[in-house]
């Protein structure tokens, strides 16, 4: 659901040259089993690129059109048993369609900052769409990444993000590296490109602890 589609090129899928993908979908109602992508890293992608930014504009005047992606995926939903919506990294209409499709949110939150200037504005958002679209929207945890010891600003981060989400944050934290940085430009994900680094390892843990929170 993000126009810059990194998680498309992530897995390897040229983005221009898809003929279907988010934005046909939620635009021109194309058939959302037409526009997934089989990989070999054990997903489905439904890819998206650059055309994507203009949806929000073109949305403002469909019925319902927070509910666009809800709608887009049902006919899908049963056939897997997670679908993450990678949102963009902004709170348009766009990340209000993916709020408004999912059960519950991921919040990955960058040891810096500025990080916790957007978590609150994230928070605020939710509360919105909890009010109006999705009441039974929760939070499913968050997630540290860029985390290292040796910056007095990670402690300072992490402290402060605990202090309000509790046990809502994982246990597991993405350390900062160079391979998980390195792998998108390859086109695989990082537990393929180096899948005996700390990098990832890191993320190996942390599927394990979000399926161990789900084993319902």
């Amino acid at each position: 659901l993000d126009p810059q589609g990194n998680t498309t090129s992530g897995y390897g899928i040229s983005k221009n040259k898809v003929e279907a993908d988010t934005y046909t979908c939620l635009i021109d109602d194309e058939d959302v089993r037409e526009a997934i992508v089989k990989t070999e890293y054990n997903a489905d992608i439904l890819p998206s690129n650059t055309q994507l930014a203009g949806a929000p504009i073109e949305l403002v005047s469909v019925p319902r059109r927070e509910m666009r992606l809800r709608t887009v995926l049902a006919p899908v939903q049963k056939d897997y048993d997670f679908i993450f919506i990678d949102c963009p990294p902004s709170l348009d209409l766009l990340t209000l369609n993916g709020l408004c499709a999912c059960d519950s949110i991921l919040i990955p939150v960058q040891c810096e900052y500025y990080a916790l200037e957007g978590l609150s504005e994230l928070i605020s958002t939710l509360k919105t769409v909890r009010k109006k679209y999705n009441p039974y929207l929760d939070i499913e945890g968050v997630v540290f990444t860029m985390f290292s010891v040796r910056y007095n600003l990670t402690l300072q981060v992490v402290e402060q993000v605990k202090k309000y989400f509790g046990n809502k944050v994982y246990q597991t934290t993405i350390p900062r590296s160079i391979r998980i940085s390195e792998a998108p430009s390859y086109g695989q994900p990082i537990n393929f490109y180096e899948p005996n680094g700390k990098g990832s390892e890191a993320y190996m843990e942390l599927a394990r602890e979000f399926l161990a929170n789900n084993e319902r």
